[in-house]
C-alpha cells in the first residue's frame, strides 16, 4: 500500500503530532508498506536530523510562527500536489491538518484520493488560551476539515464526544500506546537524581512544552513545598516566563529517547499541567515508568485509568485559566498527597492504571493505524494486504 502522511510536525520537532507521524511512518515501513511524509521544512541547522527519518520525506517551505520559533508554518507551495501525483497513494493520512493539511486535503480530493485526517490538536482550547475568545470559530474550522474528510481518527472516546458535540462526522476511535520497551520503571536512575536533588528531595517533574496552554506556572506552589524539586523538560515561548514564576525549579532544557525515558523513571511524581489535551501522551510514557501522575481532571488525562485500578492518577481538578493562584494551591496539595506515595522507588503495580495492555501496547495500535488507511484504500485488513500495491 502506498500512502502520504501530510504533517504540520514531523521530526526534527519535538511535539505529539511529530511523534504520532514519526511511529505511523515506521511502522508502515516495517510491514512492507511505502509512505511518503510531506512536512514543513525544519529550520536550516535541523536539517541533518531530519535526514535520520524512515521514509522518503519531502519539505515544503516554511516559516516560524512569530513568537513560537520551535514550530514551523508550512507555505503555498507546488511540491505537495506534486508529491501526491508523484507518490500515487492508496490513501492520504493527514497529521493534526491545520494549514499544510487542509491543502493536502484539496490536493487529495481533486486527485480522487481518499483522505483520514487525526484529530490531536485541540485548537477550541488554544484559542482561548492565546486569544481569550474564537472558540467558536475554532470549532467552525475544525468542523470544515474535519468534515471534508472520509474519516475521521480520534484518540479518546472524550475527543469523540468533542467532535460529535460540534458536528464533525464520521469518526473512529484510533487508541494510543506508548513504547513499554523504552518506558520503564527500571530505568530510574540514582546517580541522576542525586545529581538533581542533592539533598534527597521528592522529585516532581514535567515534561512537554513550555507554552502558555500548558499552564505549568501552576507549579509555583510546588516550587515552595519544603522537600521537593521540581524539575521541568522541554522547551519553548515561556521558557524565559518560567525561569523567573518556578524558582528553584530545575531545567533540563528538551530531552528525547533513552534520555528522557529515564528521567522519566527517576522522577517521584509526575505533573502535568495543561487542561487542554486530546490525549495527553506524556501521561502514559510516566505511567510506563512507574511513576504516580498528577494531572488535571479533565476526560484525556482520565481516560488513561481503569475503573478498578489503584488510585496512581492524583486529579486535582478541572485547571480554570482565570485563577491560576487558586488552581497553584490545589495542585500543591495534590502533589503532596502524590509524594506521599512515591518514597524514592518506582511505585508498585503502577502498570495497573493501563487499560487492557491489548488496547494500549504500542504495535497493535499502530497496526490498528494501517487497517483504518486500508479501509480507505479498497483493502480490508492488513494481514490480507499485499505491500506491493
Amino acid at each position: 500500500m502506498r500512502v502520504v502522511i501530510v504533517t504540520e510536525s514531523f521530526p526534527p520537532d519535538v511535539n505529539g503530532v511529530a511523534h504520532c507521524a514519526l511511529q505511523t511512518a515506521r511502522h508502515l515501513v516495517d510491514r512492507g508498506h511505502a509512505p511518503l511524509v510531506v512536512a514543513p521544512a525544519p529550520a536550516p541547522g535541523n536539517r541533518l536530523a531530519a535526514a535520520a527519518a524512515p521514509c522518503p520525506v519531502v519539505h515544503v517551505p516554511s516559516l516560524p510562527l512569530p513568537g513560537y520559533p520551535q514550530v514551523r508554518v508550512a507555505l503555498p507551495s507546488r511540491k505537495l500536489a506534486a508529491a501526491l501525483i508523484e507518490h500515487r497513494p492508496d490513501v492520504v493520512h493527514l497529521a493534526s491538518p491545520f494549514i499544510l493539511g487542509v491543502r493536502g486535503m484539496a490536493a487529495a480530493a481533486r486527485l480522487g484520493i481518499p483522505a483520514v485526517a487525526v484529530y490531536q490538536t485541540d485548537l477550541a482550547g488554544y484559542a482561548r488560551t492565546y486569544v481569550g475568545a474564537g472558540e467558536a470559530a475554532a470549532w467552525r474550522r475544525i468542523r470544515s476539515v474535519h468534515g471534508a474528510a472520509d474519516r475521521t481518527l480520534a484518540p479518546s472516546t472524550a475527543s469523540i464526544s468533542d467532535l460529535e458535540a460540534h458536528g464533525v462526522p464520521r469518526i473512529q476511535l484510533w487508541q494510543r500506546g506508548v513504547d513499554t520497551v523504552r518506558f520503564r520503571p527500571e530505568f530510574r536512575d540514582q546517580a541522576l537524581r542525586r545529581e538533581i536533588a542533592p539533598n534527597g528531595e521528592v522529585i516532581v517533574g514535567y515534561v512537554g512544552r513550555l507554552a502558555p496552554e500548558k499552564q505549568v506556572e501552576l507549579l509555583a506552589g510546588v516550587c515552595g513545598l519544603e522537600g521537593v524539586k521540581v524539575v521541568i523538560v522541554g522547551d519553548g515561548p515561556a521558557q524565559a516566563h518560567l525561569t523567573e514564576a518556578l524558582p528553584g525549579a530545575v531545567f533540563l532544557g528538551r530531552r528525547t529517547g533513552d534520555d528522557l525515558a529515564r528521567i522519566f523513571a527517576s522522577f517521584d511524581v509526575f505533573a502535568h499541567t495543561g487542561p487542554f489535551e486530546t490525549f495527553c501522551q506524556t501521561v502514559q510514557e510516566a505511567m510506563a515508568s512507574g511513576v504516580p501522575v498528577v494531572a488535571p481532571a479533565a476526560a484525556s488525562p482520565v481516560a488513561h485509568v481503569h475503573p478498578d485500578a489503584p488510585p496512581f492518577l492524583f486529579l486535582h481538578g478541572t485547571v480554570d485559566v482565570d485563577v491560576p493562584l487558586r488552581q497553584s494551591t490545589r495542585l500543591a496539595d495534590a502533589l503532596t498527597a502524590a509524594g506521599a506515595t512515591a518514597d524514592v522507588e518506582p511505585v508498585p503495580g503502577a502498570g495497573h492504571v493501563f487499560r487492557e495492555l491489548d488496547e494500549t501496547a504500542l504495535a497493535p495500535l499502530v497496526d490498528r493505524t494501517a487497517d483504518f488507511l486500508l479501509t480507505h484504500s479498497g483493502g480490508s485488513s492488513l494481514a490480507r494486504s499485499d505491500p506491493r500495491h
